[in-house]
């Protein structure tokens, strides 16, 4: 019966909605950089899954460099850094929390808190507090969740101590990306200026963290490890060397918190050094067959395949049509596709993601906004 249905479908011309199923939309969120004249604050698109059509993007929130942002698990809230925005009397920047509202897009600002660290750089939340990363102090702070989404004065602070070998960029901490196991229980910091991955035992209903046994791993001298990020599925994870153009890979022990590395692959084709690159971005694909790297400078993104048994990558190829220092990237949910930010382009393109090989394949889908940093997907109601 469904094939003549289907043939009198054809027939008629009318759509086949069950062989042409129809993705989810989203809201994409813009963290940007508002200290030039094309951008004041955080930027709202629709895109559409299907099609991979993005939306001229509109002024969501007026607030100073919401240069990272992180979603509410439940997508109630979002919450944005803003480097040297702290509130009245903050000893370093500010972090902004916004109520969400899925079905419009809307963002309404509630309040803004102090990262007590200087230079707010990233942030990460489970729903009960919010876990920020100081490039400029060097330094992490816990900052408890309250009642609608209020902010609330820090419950967790670490000021990070050392240097490593590149005197000009390393001669102290600089605290770049913090991230949350899948277990909730483990906190990864990575710190450009220690070429170290921080691992701190994280307490979600104390709203505290502590230095972790082992409490760290340490990257190779020079690296400078800025951006991490975990396996969908599997006890892996990756991390960019900013400073020498590397992708990282590590096992990872969710029962004792501890990374080991794998291997270490380098961002550029043929592994050759361009002068003035340097990394960015790191995303894993949701398949988890592939894990993707910004290069600035050399202007492209990195894709490499991950193996299913040792957790190795492996370069496969750069992407660099349309790009330009791309500070930031992600890829929506369902795997199709992938968003690009423009820091100096001040626009953000559009590609197609092969979900079998990796291959990113340019689109005409481009927009534009004004240095845009950050990308994060929110599905429409």
């Amino acid at each position: 019966m469904k094939r003549f249905l289907s043939l009198g479908c054809l027939m008629l011309g009318l759509p086949l909605l069950a062989d042409d199923p129809k993705g989810p939309n989203y809201w994409v969120y813009f963290g940007t950089y508002t200290n030039g004249k094309n951008s004041k604050g955080i930027y709202r698109s629709e895109f559409n899954s299907t099609t991979g059509e993005l939306s001229q993007p509109v002024l969501a929130a007026e607030v100073s460099n919401p240069s990272f942002l992180t979603i509410h698990p439940k997508a109630t809230h979002l919450f944005a850094v803003g480097e040297g925005a702290g509130p009245k009397g903050a000893k370093g920047g500010g972090v902004y929390s916004f109520t969400l509202d899925t079905k419009t897009g809307e963002l309404k600002a509630i309040n803004t808190e102090d990262s007590i660290g200087s230079g707010p750089c990233h942030l990460t939340t489970d729903g009960k507090h919010v876990l920020v990363a100081n490039y400029g102090g060097g330094s992490t702070t816990v900052i408890p969740i309250g009642e609608g989404g209020t902010l609330k004065p820090s419950s967790s602070f670490i000021q990070h101590k050392g240097s490593s070998i590149n005197k000009s960029r390393q001669a102290g901490p600089h605290a770049h990306s913090v991230n949350l196991d899948r277990t909730g229980k483990y906190a990864y910091v990575a710190d450009l200026g220690l070429d170290k991955i921080l691992i701190y035992k994280y307490d979600g209903d104390k709203g505290t963290i502590i230095p972790n046994d082992p409490p760290y791993v340490e990257v190779k001298g020079g690296a400078g490890p800025r951006h991490f990020a975990f396996h969908p599925t599997r006890d892996l994870a990756f991390a960019c060397g900013e400073m020498d153009s590397t992708l990282i890979a590590f096992k990872h022990d969710p029962k004792d918190g501890s990374l080991k590395i794998i291997n270490t692959q380098s961002t550029l084709p043929d592994g050759k050094p361009v002068a003035g690159n340097s990394t960015a971005e790191v995303v894993v694909h949701p398949n988890g067959k592939f894990v993707y790297v910004s290069n600035r400078g050399h202007n492209s993104i990195a894709s490499f395949s991950i193996d299913e048994k040792t957790g190795e990558v492996k370069h496969l190829g750069n992407q660099g049509e349309g790009v330009k220092v791309p500070r930031n990237f992600n890829i929506d949910p369902t795997g199709k596709w992938m968003i690009v930010a423009n820091q100096t382009g001040n626009d953000a393109i559009v590609y197609k993601i092969d979900t079998q090989t990796g291959q990113l394949t340019p689109t005409k889908n481009r927009v534009e906004v004004g240095a845009p940093v950050c990308v994060k997907f929110v599905e429409k109601k």
